[in-house]
């Protein structure tokens, strides 16, 4: 087998690339063979894994594989509008609700402000209409304004109703036209920030973070275990090859991975999560959360219908990878900024892309049975209508709670010793 070797000569800065969508202005070089590509030599490394960028295979996986891991995960990849800045920019609209546009925003400010119309001659409205006039950016994440409360106002048809609400309050003295703006910014808009939405999901497991304080199988996983069981086989081909091709990152992630619960892990790999794409072109980004010292595994699967594009582009190389179903992909996800060409096919084909890591935080993981505790702690907190801090919507979490005598009691009543008189939580594993 020929690998062919590649080392950049530079780096490019493509900062401002960032949530952007590239197409081929963005590189000069495409891979299609096996290749090993390196980051521009240090003054200690020139080809080593230190510095490796990515490496490529192609043809790995058999068809079976490839159709087994399919049928596994695809459904963990639906509708969400929580991929950040890999959402690339948001459309014209969030489904059929219009963006509240940043130039909106700071006119409701400016009245909310005190700002009338009133003040003196000038036209404070007008500078900030001609200050936002021909701007073309495109954010990734924005609110809505709520549709159905403004058809619902009888002052409003829903088309236009902003220049409306505008001339409304142009003509308000500054006390009126404060109540006025912060009515329609409280009623109006969505406290929610939205992003485009896109087909993504993830399978495997996902540590705690301060609305969820427990480690947990994801809910793909939890409500499909015998379909995650089939994509297996294909994951553990990953990962023997992971080992292979890059023994220095595949030690280290082993080495982190051993300190957990073996039941955090996918199956008998190295990887805690997989994240699932179905047909979504990714905008330039950087991955975050997973394991520095460790590396990403990339892969792509159809449900048999040919397609076209798709190409991984790293910008600041000025390369392009054209990953087919098949290929395996190594890639180091969170120091480059990536993101993929247009992707068109055939009717109703689809492209499931599947990403695999360690997450860097399932490390402050108990054992599995420790946090299936933590989880029901929290439960048992939100559905005790009796609890000191208990209120209606409330989640069951409140500060200082795993500090608390409360919770060492509850460890104790179900086997376990207070986390105070815990020297390690790994001593819990297994």
């Amino acid at each position: 087998m020929t690998v062919e070797i590649i080392q950049a000569r530079s780096k490019h800065d493509c900062e401002h690339l960032l949530g952007k969508f590239l197409d081929d202005s963005h590189y000069d070089l495409v891979v299609e063979n096996d290749t090993d590509f390196y980051a521009p030599p240090t003054l200690t490394d020139e080809r080593s894994e230190a510095n490796i960028m990515f490496k490529f295979r192609k043809n790995v996986f058999t068809a079976k594989e490839m159709e087994d891991c399919y049928n596994g995960l695809i459904g963990a990849a639906q509708e969400t509008h929580n991929r950040g800045l890999a959402a690339g920019p948001r459309g014209e609209k969030e489904g059929n609700r219009d963006w509240v546009t940043d130039c909106q925003l700071e006119l409701l400010d400016h009245f909310m402000s005190g700002g009338g119309s009133l003040f003196s001659d000038e036209d404070p409205v007008q500078e900030i209409l001609d200050r936002w006039k021909g701007d073309n950016s495109v954010p990734t994440r924005g609110m809505v304004w709520l549709r159905n409360k403004i058809k619902d106002d009888p002052d409003f048809e829903y088309e236009g109703f902003f220049d409306k609400i505008l001339a409304k309050l142009r003509a308000m003295n500054p006390e009126d036209a404060n109540a006025y703006a912060t009515k329609i910014a409280s009623e109006y808009i969505s406290e929610t920030s939205y992003a485009q939405a896109v087909n993504s999901g993830i399978a495997g497991f996902f540590d705690r973070y301060p609305r969820i304080p427990y480690c947990r199988p994801t809910a793909f996983t939890e409500q499909n275990p015998e379909k995650f069981k089939m994509a297996f086989p294909f994951l553990n081909k990953l990962d023997s090859y992971f080992k292979d091709l890059l023994p220095q990152r595949y030690a280290s992630q082993r080495e982190h991975a051993d300190r957990l619960d073996p039941k955090f892990l996918i199956s008998d790999t190295v990887f805690t999560t997989a994240t699932v794409n179905k047909t979504f072109r990714t905008a330039a980004h950087r991955d975050a959360g997973d394991l520095s010292s460790g590396f990403s595994n990339l892969c792509c699967i159809t449900n048999g219908k040919d397609f076209k594009g798709g190409y991984l582009v790293l910008p600041e190389f000025r390369v392009a990878i054209n990953i087919r179903p098949g290929d395996l992909l190594l890639i180091n996800n969170h120091e480059g900024i990536h993101g993929n060409t247009e992707i068109v096919g055939d009717e109703g084909f689809e492209r499931m892309s599947i990403v695999c890591y360690f997450r860097e935080k399932m490390l402050e993981s108990g054992s599995f049975e420790y946090e299936q505790l933590r989880k029901q702690f929290v439960y048992a907190r939100k559905n005790n209508n009796e609890h000191s801090d208990w209120r209606p919507l409330w989640n069951g979490i409140s500060p200082s709670m795993w500090e608390s005598q409360e919770w060492d009691d509850y460890l104790v009543q179900y086997g376990f010793p207070p986390d105070n008189e815990r020297s390690s939580l790994e001593s819990f594993f297994g």
